[in-house]
């Protein structure tokens, strides 16, 4: 069904929809080329919200020279009017012959609309090529369509003996330089930052991207887990951003009043056995259009994203050093006290960051 030519062109797609890793949210990345007899006359990808979707950059490219060509996008093109008009209607006005798309739109607004309009216009349109690598250009974006939840990742650093402080709680710095700017270009393209209280009360954190690979990133929404309300107004978290959300369970009218002068943002939900309710937390969220959530907190809360099963994937960096036994381990999983009862990893990728492993896995 598809050549070998279709596959170079949409490989040039994919990597063209990668330019958009830090800007696009919360639309999904996508990447577009246009080509006749097998050169390619334009290409484009989706910069940022609001802006040219990938499919009109690169029409605009490829101009005139577009009529009767093919398309390779990384995503079905959309039939409705949102910030910007149907891509489907500037295909079909630009008279192209073919589209080919890696995969379909989860967006309920297009879903198989965008094809059947194409068809409807005598256009040929052929459906999933390099499909999984498609997906994986937007976990986020196609987890809230789907399942009205945003992407979770959950970021560990620790000690070859699997631990991440001090008894006292120091943990600066366990990792090295290259690793920890490693973390900040996986901030970057996160819609939402989120820890716990403990952890602001401890490390007093920003929870900004500082450096990325990402030029001028867009600082993700910075979230607090916070039943008691115990944050301080001199918190760091508050002080460097005006795009700060906390949930907590209690419901001060003074404290939040007091909070809320200074610009912040407070949620109360529900209360479980192990403290907030993760679910709520999380489609909330998913309601504020947060596509990927990165979570940086203490194994309290760490574990308790784990055994809520809300986790997609774990980012974990591995020093080359020993911290001993009375310090903090990596997490807290106290439901886990048989061997029948571990939790099983899928190690996706292996990775050396100067003299540290990171280690990229999903949860059996």
């Amino acid at each position: 069904m598809f050549s070998a030519y279709d596959y170079e062109f949409m490989s040039r797609a994919i990597r063209l929809a990668k330019k958009g890793l830090y800007s696009t949210h919360p639309n999904p990345r996508v990447g577009c080329v246009i080509c006749k007899d097998d050169q390619i006359i334009g290409e484009g990808w989706h910069k940022k919200a609001g802006e040219a979707h990938a499919e009109v950059n690169a029409l605009i490219q490829a101009g005139k020279e577009a009529k009767g060509a093919t398309v390779y996008v990384t995503l079905e093109p959309c039939s409705h009017t949102g910030k910007t008009p149907p891509c489907a209607d500037s295909l079909i006005e630009a008279g192209v012959s073919r589209v080919v798309a890696a995969m379909q739109d989860p967006h309920d607004k297009v879903a198989g609309k965008g094809f059947e309009k194409l068809q409807a216009a005598g256009i040929q349109v052929d459906v999933g090529l390099l499909e999984q690598q498609a997906r994986s250009l937007n976990p986020g974006f196609i987890k809230r369509m789907e399942q009205g939840l945003p992407f979770v990742r959950v970021k560990m650093a620790m000690s070859v003996d699997g631990r991440t402080a001090m008894a006292s709680g120091e943990s600066k710095w366990i990792t090295s330089e290259a690793a920890r700017n490693d973390v900040q270009s996986w901030r970057a393209q996160s819609s939402a930052m989120l820890t716990g209280i403990g952890t602001i009360l401890m490390d007093d954190p920003s929870l900004t991207v500082r450096t990325s690979r990402a030029q001028n990133p867009e600082q993700p929404l910075r979230v607090i887990l916070d039943s008691d309300l115990k944050i301080s107004p001199q918190a760091k978290v508050l002080q460097e951003s005006d795009e700060v959300l906390i949930f907590t369970q209690r419901k001060n009218a003074a404290k939040i009043a007091e909070l809320e002068k200074l610009g912040l943002k407070i949620k109360c939900v529900g209360n479980t056995e192990h403290g907030l309710n993760l679910d709520q937390v999380l489609q909330y969220l998913a309601g504020l259009d947060v596509n990927e959530v990165m979570v940086e907190a203490g194994a309290t809360l760490a574990g308790s994203f784990i055994e809520a099963g809300l986790v997609d994937q774990l980012i974990i960096y591995m020093a080359p050093v020993l911290m001993g036994n009375n310090a903090k381990g990596l997490l807290n999983l106290p439901f886990i006290d048989k061997m029948s009862q571990k939790i099983e990893l899928n190690i996706q990728e292996m990775r050396q960051f100067g003299e540290d492993i990171r280690i990229i896995a999903t949860l059996s």
